[in-house]
């Protein structure tokens, strides 16, 4: 960091983490799980595929477990898809909704 650099005050960004239930975590999950469905996988079909137990899967659908960024890559990556456009799409889906996903976007079976 440079000397004009700014540092934020410790406590700035305490709000930041999104509940698991949020709308934008509960759309990733629909998402994971619709990709997965399409490419007609089982949990543990995608599991083996991850070398992860099945359980795992089972818990990021339900959002009882969160993805750190590089779990996320290579979850992306057993999908067969690329990390950076799933990203580029939720930012693009944020930015269309001001900042806030539609709750149209999912059905209403996910919003639980």
């Amino acid at each position: 960091m440079g000397a004009n650099s700014i540092v934020p005050k410790i406590g700035a960004m305490r709000n930041m983490r999104l509940s698991v239930h949020s709308v934008e975590l509960t759309y990733l999950r629909h998402l994971f799980t619709q990709r997965r469905l399409e490419l007609g996988l089982s949990q543990r079909a995608l599991a083996d595929r991850l070398g992860v137990v099945y359980s795992f899967i089972g818990k990021v659908e339900t959002g009882d477990r969160r993805l750190d960024i590089f779990e996320f890559v290579q979850y992306c990556t057993g999908l067969e898809w690329n990390a950076l456009e799933v990203l580029q799409d939720l930012m693009s889906v944020c930015e269309q909704q001001n900042n806030h996903f539609l709750l149209t976007a999912l059905p209403t079976s996910q919003l639980k």
